[in-house]
């Protein structure tokens, strides 16, 4: 570390030279328990995926474990139970970025859409997120994206509605940029293969090119993370303690700078190694069974 000059250093983010596992743990409970901006919300319990139904009970009780930590929850989808996290977060003094999942099922986006202008005209929602990833799927165009997007505007006048998507697809899609109340860019730099050391300054330089982009318009980074096990993706290498020196340097540019970020994830979720390999399960700050894992 000693050939970095202190202006590195500072865009580095915290410097944690001879810092112990201890050390870090210490660091991540002072900027839990300060309360973070947001957390994706995983509802499912150990054995569940999508397409499992949630219940209210299950969802009540993964609420009571993150509240006292958080300000904000994001949602993925309003079917299969998720319509109901909105107004069960909302009674627990939580804001709510809330989602519909899009995809190739027509008819399912339909009830998604249905369910999350019920969400938002019930006063459930702060924040209205209309697909997650679609066109990094691949699963519909971006005309088709459009007009769900202007559809939803059309039904909830004055929302605050927006679409999720990686960073660059925010700059390279001027026509959904200008489309959209509000962007919510995914920035990893884990899947970029970045080094733990690089990440801070990498997802700078992912959030100020999409705010180029942006022309003024709010900006929510709905998803960053770093996984604590599993396999390493180029530079990247999922640890314990990369886990909590990530967290540690987003959670400190969040407050120094007034960055919007709903961090991924609040709990593990198994049922993720299909589609992400094992690294996929380990995203959570709790484990499945509702444990903080630091």
């Amino acid at each position: 570390m000693s050939f970095r000059s202190d202006k590195l250093l500072s865009l580095l983010g915290e410097d944690f030279t001879g810092k112990t596992a201890g050390d870090l743990t210490r660091l991540f409970r002072e900027y839990l328990e300060n309360g973070i901006h947001g957390l994706c919300f995983s509802s499912y319990l150990r054995g569940q995926a999508p397409g499992s139904i949630i219940s209210a009970e299950q969802i009540r009780s993964r609420i009571d474990i993150i509240k006292p930590y958080t300000r904000w929850i994001r949602t993925f989808s309003c079917t299969d139970g998720g319509e109901l996290i909105p107004a069960i977060a909302k009674e627990n003094g939580l804001k709510v970025m809330a989602g519909a999942w899009l995809g190739d099922d027509r008819e399912k986006n339909e009830l998604e859409i249905s369910n999350l202008v019920k969400v938002v005209k019930a006063g459930n929602a702060d924040l209205v997120a209309v697909g997650n990833e679609v066109l990094y799927r691949d699963e519909l165009t971006e005309e088709e994206l459009l007009d769900y997007i202007r559809r939803v505007k059309e039904m909830l006048p004055g929302a605050a509605v927006g679409y999720v998507d990686a960073y660059y697809e925010f700059i390279n899609r001027p026509a959904i940029t200008d489309a959209v109340d509000v962007i919510f860019t995914n920035c990893y730099p884990f899947w970029e293969g970045c080094h733990i050391d690089y990440s801070l300054i990498y997802i700078k330089n992912m959030y100020y090119s999409v705010m180029k982009a942006a022309k003024g318009k709010r900006i929510v980074i709905s998803e960053t993370g770093w996984p604590d096990r599993g396999t390493a993706f180029e530079a990247s290498e999922p640890s314990l303690e990369n886990a909590l020196k990530y967290f540690i340097n987003i959670q400190r540019w969040s407050l120094e700078e007034n960055i919007e970020i709903m961090y991924f994830s609040s709990f593990d979720e198994s049922w993720k190694i299909g589609s992400e390999g094992d690294v996929g399960a380990y995203w959570g700050l709790w484990n499945e069974d509702g444990e903080l894992k630091y």
